[in-house]
């Protein structure tokens, strides 16, 4: 487990352990890691996967050096990154082991959600929701990575129109917390699923805080905000929404209270499920469904819960 013993990364080896797992921390602190491990320094990659059937990356390293890594000596490869240039890098591989993308909360539940929405109403665009709470304390790469969005822009996966990051709100109706103006944020789920499903997904991004929302819609058009200080804790609690909706009305929705603890959920049973994958490039919805997720995620200390709807 690369960045086993941070925010996330520390839930993932508790998941894999509490289910007779063996699973092992590695990273550069001697101290915390059972493996020490720095990616700076590939011999030490080299030297930690004798042995080892799947690495999970929750470090926030971006290279896909790792991931070639990884898969050359055998092991299979998951990551629970968010960003799409990276994903599209890792996509370009042709690995010897199975790679496994796609096994967070978004990307990844949003996935299941949304192939969900698709495999009831197929010729219907998708809008994805996410609400993540403001309150909750992340790991610095997480919180790092939302800075970095601001300012940013990317192409909408279907159109190729430019888009900024925290711009053209869209009203929700989220379960528990009425309507919301949520604002396209550049996860890779909707490239990824744009790509397999066919139809249009776009995904919107809020904090259950509607002030840091409406901050992060603001922040976005001031220049050199990514560069912001970094240590500022936002008001709001620790639930999270996810949501997929059909433009026909069908919906899924999953949520719950802790981010880190349901995204440690899902990229501890996509590792269990990735060593028996073929070699290749794979996303959580060609390999698991939601019902494969929905009992793990409701189970002691998730508190999550799953509901569908569809409008006439």
């Amino acid at each position: 487990m690369l960045g086993g013993y941070g925010a996330v990364g520390a839930g993932i080896v508790a998941e894999l352990r509490g289910r007779g797992e063996e699973a092992l921390a590695a990273g550069r602190n001697p101290r915390l890691a059972d493996v020490v491990v720095d990616l700076r320094e590939p011999r030490t990659l080299a030297a930690a996967l004798s042995g080892v059937d799947v690495v999970v990356n929750a470090a926030g390293a971006e290279d896909p050096a790792v991931a070639e890594a990884v898969t050359g000596a055998g092991a299979a490869f998951v990551d629970v990154t968010a960003t799409t240039g990276y994903v599209a890098a890792l996509e370009r591989l042709t690995p010897r082991a199975p790679v496994l993308l796609s096994v967070g909360l978004a990307p990844g539940l949003t996935n299941l959600l949304a192939a969900e929405v698709h495999g009831e109403s197929p010729d219907t665009p998708i809008d994805i929701a996410l609400l993540l709470g403001a309150g909750e304390r992340h790991g610095d790469a997480s919180t790092a990575w939302a800075y970095d969005l601001l300012g940013r822009g990317f192409r909408d996966p279907a159109t190729g129109r430019r888009v900024r990051n925290y711009t053209l709100g869209r009203r929700f109706v989220l379960p528990g917390q009425g309507p919301r103006r949520l604002y396209r944020a550049d996860y890779s789920d909707q490239h990824v699923l744009t790509r397999d499903l066919g139809v249009a997904v776009r995904t919107y991004f809020g904090l259950d805080s509607r002030a840091a929302t409406a901050a992060l819609a603001a922040l976005t058009r001031v220049p050199g905000a990514s560069r912001a200080p970094r240590g500022l804790h936002l008001p709001g609690g620790d639930r999270w929404l996810a949501m997929a909706r059909g433009r026909d009305g069908t919906t899924r929705w999953l949520g719950g209270h802790g981010q880190s603890r349901a995204t440690a959920v899902i990229a501890a049973a996509a590792a269990r499920a990735a060593a028996g994958l073929p070699a290749g490039v794979h996303h959580l919805h060609r390999v698991l469904t939601l019902a494969d997720l929905t009992v793990t995620l409701g189970g002691p200390g998730a508190a999550a819960e799953c509901r569908r709807s569809r409008r006439g």
